[in-house]
């Protein structure tokens, strides 16, 4: 017989289903439902309220399909979601990286904290680096060199969430001067962060050697992956000899990579949810204003104002200088500058035209000597020399303000304390010590010359 024309059984036995059921359908509606003897004696004992005579016939819907693919087009709601769709560094697996997953799983307080801090900012970084084409777990960065503290300042003078040095933010830019620290500027700080890391990237083609450079100096690294290549060593990250802070740098971010990356992780600690939507924007006024009044001007208290504007050094904000806010508060701002008729500034500068204390110049405009000492950055109440600048209360001379704003560095002059006069009244020099003398010199000794002759040599006495 031809293979076409045998049916497997299962055929068959569809078949005969196919037939029963089409003679059912042709049945009345009101015909009995009648089974086979042996399958009224096979329905259980357990459904009590089914009939044997009876069957109810009950559709069961089909599971709805699922998607074949994941959309990453679509906006997520949670930005965690966003970040981990991002991740694109090789991961890191050592017991270093085991050891700081555990010390932040265990401090999940601390790890809350942090990410409440990283709120305002986390949207920004995250959307610069997707536009960048970079790897969205450096969004965590931050976490590993300044808790997400825009004020953090270390020991090496390193300032800001990136922590820049001096140094490395003039290479990239951020302005350091008596009135902003651009080091502290959110948006700016980013910017040349960004910069740095995709450049000493480019130098290495390694996410992790260029982490070390960002942490150790992408000098110190090149130097080290020389030495490695003369021994005929690999000059992969885990091979190479660094210092410990720079050997541990790496393991956290990949320990914070670890935790945050894994939802069900990051639900069990308890982690706070970020919403995947735009939290600051910037806005600017065309004259100089006080930190104050933009606060005022967008409805915000000065501290939540300075915490998101850590940047300025003084009280007054340059003309044209973008202020970052809270993305809802940009019109308001707006709409309130549009309609300030008041000066947007009560600072004036004051020229000292003779020598005077910051107290005498305090007491004169009615501020303390403290608060007086702090907006212009001096350290107490010192002696000022004629020529200097200050800012002080009142809206008088803005023309002198436009100078001052200008000026890079501090406008004030601290003078030397005057001497003292003698007995005699002669005037002297107060006692001091050679290290504090004016100008490095040596006070003058009172002791005899020595003579340039050399002494005769002892003759040795025989024994």
């Amino acid at each position: 017989m031809p293979l076409a024309h045998v049916q497997p059984p299962f055929r068959r036995l569809a078949g005969l289903i196919l037939g029963s059921l089409a003679l059912l359908a042709a049945a009345p509606a009101t015909a009995e439902l009648e089974l086979h003897p042996r399958l009224q004696t096979s329905l259980p004992a357990i459904f009590p309220g089914m009939s044997a005579e009876r069957l109810n016939v009950t559709e069961i819907a089909p599971p709805p399909e699922l998607p074949l693919t994941i959309d990453l087009t679509l906006r997520a709601n949670n930005l965690w979601d966003r970040l981990r769709n991002g991740f694109a560094m090789a991961d890191l697996n050592d017991e270093l990286v085991l050891h700081y997953q555990q010390w932040y799983q265990n401090r999940p307080e601390a790890l809350r904290r942090m990410i409440e801090r990283s709120r305002p900012y986390l949207h920004h970084i995250v959307e610069e680096l997707e536009i960048r084409g970079m790897p969205t777990e450096l969004a965590l960065l931050p976490m590993v060199e300044s808790s997400f503290n825009p004020m953090a300042h270390s020991p090496a003078a390193a300032s800001g969430l990136w922590q820049f040095i001096p140094a490395t933010g003039k290479r990239f830019k951020l302005e350091q001067n008596w009135w902003q620290d651009e080091r502290r500027d959110v948006m700016a700080s980013t910017s040349a962060a960004l910069d740095y890391l995709q450049t000493i990237y480019d130098m290495h083609g390694d996410w992790h050697l260029a982490l070390a450079s960002y942490n150790w100096g992408e000098g110190a690294v090149k130097r080290a992956i020389e030495k490695n290549e003369a021994r005929g060593l690999p000059t992969d990250y885990p091979n190479l000899t660094m210092p410990k802070e720079t050997r541990h740098y790496v393991p956290k971010l990949q320990a914070l990579k670890n935790i945050i990356g894994n939802p069900e992780t990051f639900a069990r600690l308890g982690l706070p949810f970020i919403a995947n939507q735009p939290y600051l924007a910037t806005a600017a006024a065309p004259r100089p204003m006080d930190v104050k009044i933009a606060a005022r001007l967008a409805n915000m208290t000065l501290e939540e104002f300075r915490h998101l504007n850590p940047s300025h050094n003084r009280p007054v904000i340059k003309a044209d200088t973008p202020v970052v806010l809270p993305a809802d508060r940009v019109d308001t701002f707006n709409e309130n500058l549009a309609n300030h008729q008041a000066p947007l500034t009560q600072w004036q500068a004051y020229a000292v035209k003779s020598a005077e204390r910051v107290g005498e110049i305090a007491a004169r405009f009615g501020v303390s000597t403290a608060e007086l000492a702090q907006v212009n950055g001096l350290p107490g109440n010192v002696r000022l020399a004629a020529g200097s600048k200050l800012l002080v209360p009142g809206s008088a001379n803005q023309d002198g303000l436009q100078r001052m704003l200008g000026m890079e560095s501090s406008p004030a002059i601290i003078q030397p304390e005057p001497k003292a006069r003698g007995k005699k009244g002669k005037l002297t020099a107060k006692k001091t010590s050679a290290k504090n003398t004016a100008k490095g010199s040596r006070p003058v000794s009172k002791a005899k010359p020595v003579s340039s002759k050399k002494a005769p040599a002892k003759k040795p006495q025989k024994k």
